[in-house]
């Protein structure tokens, strides 16, 4: 150690040791970047109605690999993130504005989104977490939200309340999953209350999660 510190002199040292101190830094105030959605068709479980030409899609975020892109343990509170897309491949516009949206698991248990309040509330107090978390996760939220992690929750959240012709909206939603063991084998996505230009609602639409379970990984 002392050879190679000789051989790279006082400013190797330096660049070395601000190296230390700087990458801790950057990781701690890495900023939330919602994924670049896709077409709805493009997710292994969509359901697209061709006349309406409307597809929805569910991704799921329940492998570590995946929830990276948070800083808060959702797992750990007992939470699953899904990552919601909805594509208007029409030329009329569509409202969203009173989407209702429904997990059916395996066992028929019926979940809907948590509100942001309770979220927060359930962050707030770690102790109300259900189970430890499969996902080690370096960053917790403990005692406390502070702005970054409510900054986060409103930029990943979906916000959408219509979507224009030929767009994709996107975000996430999240299940309370804390008291359910296996809550995605099996189990259905249901969404509902989507409108047309005239106020017609559409026909409701049902993604089957065993499809985003059962697809080919990606190399």
């Amino acid at each position: 150690m002392r050879s190679l510190l000789w051989r790279l002199g006082s400013r190797g040292v330096v660049v070395i040791v601000g190296l230390a101190v700087l990458v801790p830094v950057l990781l701690a105030g890495k900023t939330f970047v919602k994924p670049a959605a896709k077409a709805a068709i493009n997710y292994p479980a969509h359901d697209l109605h061709r006349d309406e030409q409307v597809a929805i899609a569910a991704d799921p975020y329940d492998t570590q690999e995946k929830a990276k892109i948070f800083s808060i343990d959702f797992a750990g509170h007992g939470y699953l993130p899904v990552f919601l897309v909805v594509t208007n491949d029409g030329d009329q516009p569509i409202s969203i504005a009173k989407m209702a949206i429904t997990l059916l698991t395996a066992n028929h248990s019926k979940l809907t989104p948590i509100d942001t309040d309770d979220l927060y509330r359930r962050l707030s107090n770690p102790r109300m977490a259900t189970r430890p978390s499969p996902l080690p996760l370096p960053s917790k939220v403990k005692g406390g939200v502070g702005k970054k992690e409510m900054d986060e929750i409103e930029a990943a959240q979906f916000a959408a309340r219509a979507v224009e012709p030929h767009t994709t909206q996107s975000g996430f939603v999240f299940f309370d999953t804390g008291d359910i063991n296996s809550p995605l084998p099996g189990a259905n996505i249901d969404v509902t209350g989507i409108r047309d230009a005239k106020g017609s609602e559409l026909m409701f639409f049902e993604i089957l999660v065993d499809k985003y379970l059962n697809a080919p990984v990606n190399p």
